[in-house]
């Protein structure tokens, strides 16, 4: 009786243990990436600290000027301002450039037919474009829009293509064998297949966006997060309204990254896609 109680007080010792190690495990793993940033943090201020003329504004400098730009109403403004932007450019690519790129994925003709003029203008920087865009468009909001709709388009069209020729055929038979239609297979076969590499194109894409949206509203608009930047560098030196843009910026993709990575866990979404229970 007593061994069998004195056992299992040591399973229970074991239990506990196994318990706390991996309570300390999860632990570490969640902390990880704030002790990186702490880190990165005390080495800004400490390369704040030690320069010999006072141009990179130390961490709390940068979130005063946060909180600033915050109490005049300057950072929801021109963030709303850049968001409203991506979201039009990013959005009139996707339902222009996904229907094309399936289209021409779909029917090898197409393929050939339009494939070499996208070769050709998919290389051409988005920021090249800005000359034209004042032109047609003039300064505001519809020549940073087209810049967006340029950077994201072609990435997309490319996604679709790709999405689409990837298939496995077993897929495509299978459907035939069962006597789908044409409409029937698009919507049981081609939609459900092709709709991760498309989530994942689409999030890189966003990405890419919302770099173009800061360069195009340092040249094109009176607006925006990057104006922020040029205009807080142009009025006074105002490298801590400078960097605090930069963060705002960094936050904001972060959050948007987020978002569409928030996508591929939909279960209509994620089919074709691995996951261990």
């Amino acid at each position: 009786m007593e061994n069998c109680l004195h056992r299992k007080v040591e399973d229970n010792r074991l239990v506990t243990c196994y318990a706390f190690e991996m309570f300390r495990g999860d632990l570490l793993t969640k902390l990880r990436p704030f002790l990186f940033i702490a880190v990165l943090l005390l080495l800004w201020q400490i390369a704040a600290s030690r320069q010999a003329v006072h141009v990179l504004p130390s961490p709390w400098e940068t979130l005063a000027g946060i909180v600033d730009l915050a109490r005049q109403g300057l950072l929801l403004k021109y963030a709303v301002a850049s968001l409203f932007r991506v979201t039009w450019g990013f959005v009139s690519a996707a339902v222009l450039a996904i229907p094309i790129g399936l289209t021409i994925g779909w029917y090898l003709r197409a393929e050939m037919a339009f494939n070499p003029l996208i070769q050709i203008l998919r290389p051409i920087s988005p920021l090249a474009w800005i000359p034209i865009a004042i032109l047609w468009f003039g300064v505001g909001d519809l020549a940073a829009v087209f810049l967006i709709f340029v950077s994201c388009f072609f990435p997309l069209v490319l996604t679709a293509i790709n999405a689409v020729q990837g298939i496995p055929a077993v897929y495509m038979n299978a459907g035939r064998n069962f006597g789908l239609s044409p409409a029937a297979t698009i919507y049981r076969v081609l939609y459900p297949a092709v709709m991760p590499q498309l989530i994942t194109g689409l999030r890189i894409t966003l990405g890419l966006a919302w770099l173009v949206v800061v360069a195009a509203e340092m040249i094109a608009v009176s607006s925006g997060l990057g104006f922020l930047i040029i205009d807080a560098r142009n009025a006074g030196n105002r490298y801590d309204l400078v960097v605090a843009g930069m963060v705002v910026i960094g936050v904001i993709g972060l959050l948007l990254d987020l978002l569409m990575r928030s996508l591929a866990g939909i279960k209509s979404l994620r089919w074709g896609v691995v996951t261990e229970d």
